[in-house]
């Protein structure tokens, strides 16, 4: 055997120890997601008969150029089961050029809980994060909520995440699940209907039973005003400042809980280009949240968010070398290029990998209902291209990062005509 098929041999057998490592984690996070999902159906009883007094809640909206959306999302979020006089509800405009502002002006006027904050010429177009700190001056309730411009959430959903968060003092916010209104338009949104599902099944709820650990998705989430407000506000240098500030809630010493019958519905790129953007974004975010807290892991008072912050690294990084590794050595090998003639059941080995694979991913999705045959022939085609182009995300946006150093810009995801809502009331 050749000293470069020694090295290969040697480099194989790491992408095989680091691949099975990160499939037998995320098998237990797929279990203990069962166990959440058990548990939530209990839960769920309780939270539909919770009673107390509700506190007061403001739901803050960024907006740009959403008028495909933003009235749908308003009828909704007029429709949620909470107190009326007990609601505010604040459409943070910045800089649309589109109908947004006139289509909220009209909810305004028929419906006091709407707000129009239009942000000041000059102080938008910096993201996400700046739109919620301008409008956070404006915010006087004991809670405010987050939700993206395209989301129609369920009408118990606000009440159920309230209704958790006053029930536990150790939580500082509490997040709902999201699903694809659109997965049924394409190809690409059926692939992201099973990525999102799985991922809230075993990275929410699982990482949740395991370590009381959750990540702040972006939207259909609520938490403390004084917290946000102690904290500085959402970070503006951040992407996806939504796992930015996870981290830093929890190192204050609070929880983030992962409430699964919280539902809302939001539209997923149609388009593999739109696709590429969104997913660069949030890569990208995700290397900027690393940057900025890998120094301060062995600092953390809370082990298992050191031990979550670094699990997020290996699933970025580590197991995506694993994945490429491996790879190239299936390729060059059946291209007879090189011979790794290393003894061991190897086959057995990557066969027992896919199969555990395709059943984590059918069991995650079965919560929601989404565990039929065709799905699994989806699954099996995802493995193979969708899964695969990760990588080629993940390699760019390092090289953007950490190669070309490119500043890093917010980039709104692009909305797509939905069939019309019934007629509203407010129109």
């Amino acid at each position: 055997m050749s000293f470069l098929e020694l090295d290969l041999s040697a480099l194989f057998v790491v992408a095989v120890i680091l691949i099975w490592f990160m499939i037998a984690y995320q098998f237990m996070l797929t279990v203990f997601g069962y166990v959440n999902y058990i548990r939530s159906l209990r839960e769920k009883r309780r939270a539909d008969s919770w009673a107390s007094e509700y506190p007061t809640c403001t739901l803050l909206i960024p907006a740009h150029n959403e008028e495909k959306v933003i009235a749908r999302t308003l009828e909704a979020m007029l429709a949620l089961r909470y107190p009326r006089e007990r609601l505010r509800i604040i459409v943070i405009d910045d800089g649309s050029s589109d109908a947004t502002k006139a289509i909220v002006e009209r909810f305004a006027s028929a419906d006091s809980r709407v707000e129009l904050f239009d942000v000041p010429q000059g102080e938008g177009g910096r993201g996400k994060s700046r739109a919620l700190n301008l409008a956070l001056e404006r915010v006087s309730s004991d809670l405010l909520a987050v939700y993206d411009a395209d989301n129609t959430p369920d009408p118990d959903a606000l009440h159920y995440l309230v209704g958790e968060l006053m029930r536990d003092s150790g939580l500082g916010a509490v997040l709902g699940k999201f699903r694809t209104v659109n997965k049924d338009a394409t190809l690409l949104t059926r692939f992201i209907n099973i990525e999102t599902l799985s991922f809230q099944s075993m990275l929410q709820a699982g990482r949740w039973q395991m370590h009381h650990i959750a990540t702040l998705p972006g939207t259909n989430y609520v938490m403390w005003t004084h917290l946000i407000r102690d904290l500085g506000g959402w970070d503006e240098e951040a992407l996806t400042e939504d796992s930015e500030l996870s981290i830093r809630i929890i190192q204050r010493g609070y929880k983030l809980k992962f409430i699964p019958y919280a539902i809302t519905y939001e539209q997923e790129p149609q388009s593999w280009k739109v696709w590429v953007r969104q997913r660069m974004r949030w890569v990208r975010g995700n290397n900027y949240v690393l940057g900025k807290f890998f120094k301060q892991i062995p600092q953390f008072k809370n082990k298992r968010l050191a031990f979550d912050v670094l699990y997020t690294l290996a699933l970025y990084y580590v197991f995506f070398f694993a994945i490429v590794v491996s790879d190239v050595l299936f390729i060059v090998s059946v291209a007879n290029l090189v011979s790794i003639s290393l003894p061991g059941p190897y086959t057995f080995v990557w066969i027992m990998a896919f199969l555990l694979f395709l059943a984590e991913i059918m069991l995650a999705v079965s919560y929601d209902g989404e565990d039929r045959p065709r799905n699994l022939w989806l699954i099996i085609l995802m493995y193979f291209s969708y899964c695969q182009f990760w990588i080629y995300i993940v390699v760019k946006a390092m090289y953007l990062d950490y190669v070309k150093k490119e500043r890093r810009t917010w980039i709104k995801t692009i909305r797509f005509d939905l069939p019309t809502p019934r007629e509203s009331p407010h129109a």
